[in-house]
């Protein structure tokens, strides 16, 4: 029977459509999310992310304002912004878009950021609270993985997890969050990657695998057991002369095959992509609450 797809789409709706009802709460008592994003230069995949978070903001009624910057603008500047933004009270999230131009230094970019404020959950202070399984941001995409597994019914509770790929953004906070001992968590997780000797050996035994890698439809059929959870993260251009751009979206697994042979599957676009945007929302909501409650 072929999987049941997970469609992110229709998750990061349901999560959109609570998070509307949320800051409505929130208005009523007097306290108004509001995320701040930074833009340095006119890198075109950065400007579409930055615009499809606006859009997000508009939807659910956070106040959102971007400030874009010229490519060159200095190190300091930007620094400085970031220190205005961390004492704005009419921001309760703050973003800066990476990559950012080489001149600037992105670990002290994102250390700068207040880490109440850190919506994209990077602050080395809250990679530390996430190890501990204290409260704090989680990384966007990760938490969107997490959250698409508990709401298609597939808590990953006593499950073995494995995980393809150790990224800062992905791999190692999803480890990290579904390792706790706590609700939508609680699995047996194991970390490969793309050093690993024989990355099937590990793949084959996950009741639960999520590829992270970056490599286009690198797990294949043979490498997942009958039954398993696949959520694959990765989105890689391939060349098409079909399509009209000359190219194709795919993820880190081999679809089709793979969706004949495992009981659920997200899809490559549609999947974890969208969820990465609405937990970014869901963030910047949370820290408004929170600050207001400080």
């Amino acid at each position: 029977m072929p999987a049941k797809v997970i469609s992110g789409k229709e998750v990061a709706g349901e999560i959109r459509d609570e998070l509307k009802k949320k800051v409505a709460e929130l208005n009523g008592k007097g306290v108004y999310p509001g995320l701040g994003v930074i833009l340095v230069g006119e890198d075109p995949a950065s400007v579409s992310y930055v615009t499809s978070k606006a859009k997000g903001c508009e939807e659910i009624g956070i106040h959102e304002e971007t400030i874009r910057l010229a490519a060159d603008t200095s190190e300091d500047e930007v620094l400085q912004l970031i220190d205005k933004m961390n004492n704005d009270k009419k921001f309760s999230g703050i973003l800066v878009q990476l990559p950012l131009p080489d001149h600037i230094d992105e670990e002290k970019v994102v250390n700068k950021i207040a880490p109440e404020k850190d919506v994209d959950g990077f602050h080395p202070v809250n990679q530390g609270l996430l190890l501990r399984g204290e409260q704090c941001p989680l990384p966007c995409t990760a938490h969107g993985a997490q959250q698409m597994l508990m709401r298609s019914g597939n808590d990953p509770a006593g499950k073995h997890v494995v995980i393809c790929g150790r990224s800062n953004i992905v791999g190692k906070p999803l480890a990290a969050m579904l390792m706790q001992k706590a609700k939508g968590a609680n699995a047996v997780v194991t970390v490969v990657h793309t050093g690993a000797k024989d990355i099937a050996y590990f793949t084959k035994q996950a009741d639960i695998l999520v590829a992270a890698m970056g490599r286009p439809q690198t797990i294949t059929a043979d490498m997942v057991k009958e039954g398993a959870i696949v959520i694959d993260v990765g989105v890689n251009r391939i060349e098409d002369a079909s399509k009209k751009k000359g190219f194709r979206l795919v993820g880190d697994v081999d679809y089709e095959p793979i969706a004949e042979k495992a009981s659920y599957i997200t899809p490559v676009p549609g999947g974890v992509g969208p969820m990465t945007v609405t937990m970014l929302l869901y963030n910047t909501v949370e820290a408004a609450e929170i600050i207001s409650q400080s």
